[in-house]
């Protein structure tokens, strides 16, 4: 596991999750645009990373490439990025890793105020964030955080990333009550995002696609402007919790959770009449219920822990939006039993293992064309989901049960001369999510027809993954190589065009096949003087389709940073950084080109679309400096300037689902104030 702490969380407290997870060795960031990032971690991403908030596993339509984490990254304390399967407590279908986000728990009978102010050069904006803490007065602790954010247009070196600004208004709070015993502690969060998706991206034909491509410049270009207009998404996710844990004895606890979550994401397409404008054209509103119940001891050398959850979830599509729904209405039904024991052999040498059974079912009401049921080959394989008939449509309601069984084994044994080594075996499994089976119809964020399969089964991951560490007096590092071997991988693939009313949208099917990634991850840390320290990291990923001995799309690059850091507690704590990034092409991509005829000269002209050639490789730039000034015992100042982009580098990032259509970010200047009371 490794971990990133608030000193390095308050850096981007006007970024996202994924752009504070990168700065991990072997976790990247999947993008749309320059506002919506995911984590990808050993090259997966999605519903194959699960995101643990404050013990309640994030449920927030998480389904899509370009929707980016419900979250608030300035109400997180610590987060941990776990890149095997082995958190079983957590679910069995982390075949990618997992990120736990841990909340700040004051102890102390004190009160603690922070307010964070950060301005940007790129966008014109910034952010307000205002955290209040009261702890332990007579058991009872209180906390309460809201953040605005404000951003107009980024920009790249050369043009105007138009209708690419965002907003957020987020809110936070909590209640704890402890005792010798036991403790309950109930907690509310509220995340508000207006996310601009930039013009140029929401082509009307192959045509536009097609010169996209080739001219390397946006289709649309437009001045600054603060507003935020078509296409653009609006997302509210509420999350609500409640928890007690008790002490049966010193080496007994149980817990006991419940936990309420609510999504209601609207995306707004550019509409053929100008006054549905405002009309959202998919209205996901997805409700969670989850029930947790742990219980952990210790007897002897081992240390046991065994546990439940229990959920229900409703997805509603509202019908009124005038545009058949992506996502279909659905219900699903989860439960899960685990097991896990830790078995400490030594003081040097401990083992763990863990097994979890779970099951999931999931109902879904959808109408499907006829036309394409028939091309999908369902009127033979699925007529009994059949039940009842509307014109050109067949009324269907899907029904699917699902049995998995996961299981982990790992060792941990600490070496002579400072040196330890981590051994995991583990078996994953994930089911097909409601976009793979039911997908049906254009996907507005991204301008694109994409297309489920009812046929799809179950991936099963069996992943290997060592670590070994080693330290000296002044120097320490870490390698992590892995080998994952995934059945019936799913994965989206181009596969041409289909013409609709609203235009010509290139269309990605879903598909599977056997997959094979292999890869390492290296970071070290050398502490050269009282003053001076260098950090490198290193990430590489090779992921092959075994059905066609060809490479996996959309896998993460070869990637080197470089950090060297000079700190005086002296002069004011003075803290300055120089990073480089370094990432190289992508050699290792498959070749989902296809042809198409266009108009060129007032006559139809065949031509290849090129949609799989990666960008060049770049090099980035980044410098960080920060100063606190003391001003009394309890209060103080603390203050920073971060420039991404030093040089104003042109590139264009593989892992941008819309690097077709622009370039990125160019340089930012950001500047931090800090006031701790």
């Amino acid at each position: 596991e490794q971990i990133l702490k608030r000193t390095t969380l308050e850096k981007f407290s006007n970024q996202t999750l994924g752009d504070a997870l990168k700065e991990l060795s072997g976790v990247t960031i999947l993008k749309t645009g320059s506002n919506i990032v995911k984590p990808v971690i050993n090259g997966l991403h999605s519903n194959r990373v699960p995101i643990i908030n404050n013990n309640v596993r994030l449920e927030d339509q998480q389904w899509g490439t370009e929707h980016a984490p419900n979250f608030d990254i300035n109400s997180a304390e610590k987060i941990t990025v776990i890149k095997g399967a082995s958190a079983l407590q957590y679910g069995g279908d982390a075949i990618g890793g997992i990120v736990i986000i841990e909340p700040e728990v004051i102890k102390k009978d004190t009160l603690v105020v922070k307010t964070i102010l950060n301005l940007a050069s790129n966008g014109m904006g910034g952010s307000l964030n205002s955290s209040i803490q009261k702890g332990n007065l007579l058991g009872w602790s209180w906390n309460a955080l809201g953040t605005f954010k404000y951003l107009g247009d980024r920009e790249t070196p050369d043009y105007v990333l138009s209708n690419s600004g965002n907003r957020e208004q987020n809110f936070s709070g909590g209640i704890r009550f402890a005792q010798e015993k036991y403790n309950f502690n109930a907690m509310y969060s509220f995340y508000n995002a207006q996310i601009g998706i930039i013009k140029a991206s929401h082509i009307g034909n192959v045509t536009d696609l097609f010169h996209s491509i080739n001219n390397q410049q946006p289709s649309v270009i437009e001045p600054f402007t603060y507003s935020i207009e078509t296409p653009r998404q609006e997302v509210q996710h509420h999350l609500a919790k409640i928890n007690y844990q008790s002490w049966l004895n010193e080496n007994t606890s149980f817990d006991l959770q419940y936990a309420f979550q609510f999504n209601n994401r609207l995306e707004f397409d550019v509409r053929r009449s100008s006054a549905n404008n405002d009309k959202a054209a998919l209205d996901l509103q997805l409700a969670t219920h989850t029930f947790l119940a742990d219980y952990k001891t210790i007897v002897g050398n081992w240390r046991l822990k065994s546990g439940l959850n229990l959920g229900y979830q409703n997805n509603f599509a509202n019908p009124k939006t005038g545009v058949r729904p992506l996502i279909p209405s659905y219900e699903k039904l989860d439960a899960g039993l685990y097991g896990i024991a830790v078995y400490k052999l030594d003081y040097a040498t401990s083992v763990e293992s863990g097994i979890r059974y779970d099951f999931s079912s999931i109902e879904a009401t959808k109408y499907y064309l006829k036309s394409r049921w028939i091309e999908r080959g369902y009127d033979t394989e699925f007529s009994h989901f059949i039940i009842g008939e509307e014109g050109n449509q067949w009324l269907t309601k899907p029904t699917f049960n699902y049995h998995n069984v996961t299981a982990n084994i790992g060792f941990r044994k600490q070496l002579h001369h400072e040196m330890e080594w981590l051994l995991n075996v583990s078996l994953a499994s994930r089911n097909p999510n409601p976009s793979e089976l039911f997908s049906d119809g254009l996907h507005h964020s991204t301008g694109q027809i994409e297309l489920g399969d009812l046929r799809l089964q179950r991936e099963q991951a069996y992943k290997f993954n060592a670590t070994f560490k080693k330290e000296w007096n002044a120097f320490q590092m870490q390698f992590n190589p892995f080998v994952n071997r995934i059945s019936n991988f799913m994965y989206l693939q181009p596969i041409g065009f289909e013409t609709t009313i609203r235009g010509a949208f290139p269309v990605w099917d879903y598909k599977q096949t056997e997959a094979l990634l292999t890869g390492f991850d290296i970071n070290s840390k050398w502490n050269i003087n009282n003053h001076f320290m260098h950090e490198l990291s290193l990430a590489y990923v090779n992921g092959q389709n075994l059905s066609t001995d060809k490479y996996l799309i959309d896998m993460p690059p070869f990637v080197i940073n470089n950090k060297i850091q000079y700190k005086n507690e002296n002069w004011f704590n003075f803290v300055t950084e120089l990073k480089s990034e370094v990432v190289f092409r992508q050699n290792q991509f498959p070749n989902y080109n296809f042809e198409t005829n266009i108009i060129i000269n007032n006559e139809l002209t065949p031509v290849w679309v090129d949609v799989s050639s990666p960008p060049k490789s770049y090099h980035l730039l980044h410098l960080y400096s920060e100063m606190m000034f003391k001003i009394t015992k309890k209060y103080s100042v603390t203050t920073s300037i971060n420039i991404q982009n030093i040089m104003n580098t042109t590139y264009r990032d593989y892992l941008n689902r819309q690097r077709f259509f622009a370039d990125e970010m160019g340089r930012n200047i950001q500047i931090q104030i800090k006031f701790n009371y």
